[in-house]
């Protein structure tokens, strides 16, 4: 069913290696940096410390290469598993869900939530056509389960096109549907594709890829049922449990002097010689190798200059995503008016214009 912003352990990385020639590191010459601060030379910089920054870290640590260097322009670890103080309730600014749960394949994020105590809830979508609303009031069955009846059938037919195309062959979800006959245009069928749709991609049909999301292949590998994550320590505390476990830390706060943070890297220039990295005071970091972990609409920006200008291949790989966003909108109410207990976490509102609020959750019953 839907699928919300997630995060599954999946090191997602740009790597710059240069310097190794038949099996040994190229000599390097120090670069000029007499305008600059120049700072000592590591092995490996990482630049982003995300999921897959801290990761990569663990992973080198863990094969012997300790001589590295994390910098991170924000000023804390966890990309873009962020909380925010919510009338009291910690709540989640970025990722929410673990997603991709009681499949053939164990996620690797949940040995460590289960390590740590992270606090989460299976999400219950099997009762949306008892919760869905309109300008007059609630949706009578009768009207709902055709609805979902259709939207179903439909989503059953694009994935048994998506099955038949060749490696070369994509389109959009909507044209799938248009393959079907009929496509969503009542207020409850939007609302319900929307569901199925933009809750899981984040983008509409008319510009999601078919291939790549039906079946979708976190699904397929990991499950489909996703847990809703609530911890009042947030979901960063996955991505701190990693760090603490090669970083040095004091009462798990960070100190190791290898992780740099409100450190905004704006320069990477890399070479045979090895990697040069600049952060916006100035100062130089070398390396004779580095990770580049920053999120992809980081990467489709200016924000950082790659010199040389990163190969085609690379760069068509990059440009072909979008970076999609989703909008979070909490609301704290005085008193509770809505219904509660199984089967009442999730509500649709179907309104005559597509998209527009058409997703509500319970935090709180």
């Amino acid at each position: 069913m839907g699928r919300r912003e997630s995060s599954a352990m999946v090191l997602l990385a740009l790597v710059l290696l240069h310097g190794v020639q038949a099996g040994r590191v190229l000599p390097v010459e120090e670069p000029d940096v007499s305008a600059t601060v120049k700072a000592t030379r590591v092995s490996v910089i990482i630049i982003g410390a995300g999921m897959s920054g801290i990761t990569a870290g663990k992973t080198l640590s863990e094969n012997g290469v300790k001589d590295l260097l994390i910098l991170e322009a924000r000023d804390e670890i966890g990309g873009r598993m962020m909380t925010h103080d919510f009338g009291g309730i910690t709540i989640e600014k970025g990722a929410n869900w673990i997603e991709g749960v009681n499949g053939p394949n164990v996620n690797p994020i949940i040995p460590i939530a289960k390590e740590i105590g992270l606090v989460n809830d299976r999400s219950d979508f099997e009762n949306i056509t008892n919760n869905i609303y309109g300008a007059n009031g609630k949706v009578d069955l009768e009207v709902a389960e055709p609805a979902n009846k259709f939207i179903e059938d439909l989503y059953e037919s694009s994935e048994s096109l998506a099955l038949r195309l060749t490696n070369d062959t994509d389109v959009s979800v909507l044209t799938a549907q248009r393959f079907y006959g009929r496509f969503p245009v009542t207020p409850v069928e939007m609302a319900l594709d929307y569901w199925y749709n933009d809750f899981t991609s984040a983008e509409p049909p008319r510009i999601t890829s078919l291939k790549n999301t039906q079946p979708l292949p976190t699904d397929a590998i990991f499950g489909d049922d996703v847990y809703f994550v609530h911890d009042p320590r947030g979901y960063k505390s996955v991505v701190h449990h990693l760090a603490n476990s090669y970083l040095e830390n004091k009462n798990e706060t960070i100190t190791d002097n290898r992780l740099k943070l409100n450190t905004l890297v704006n320069k990477i220039e890399y070479s045979k010689e090895g990697v040069e990295v600049t952060t916006k005071d100035g100062t130089v970091y070398t390396s004779d190798y580095a990770i580049v972990s920053v999120s992809l609409g980081v990467l489709q920006s200016t924000a950082i200059d790659f010199v040389p200008d990163l190969p085609f291949w690379k760069l068509k790989a990059i440009y072909t995503f979008d970076m999609a966003v989703y909008t979070k909108i909490f609301l704290k109410f005085s008193k509770k008016f809505w219904s509660s207990g199984s089967g009442n976490k999730f509500w649709l509102y179907a309104d005559e214009r597509r998209g527009y609020y058409p997703i509500w959750e319970v935090m709180l019953n």
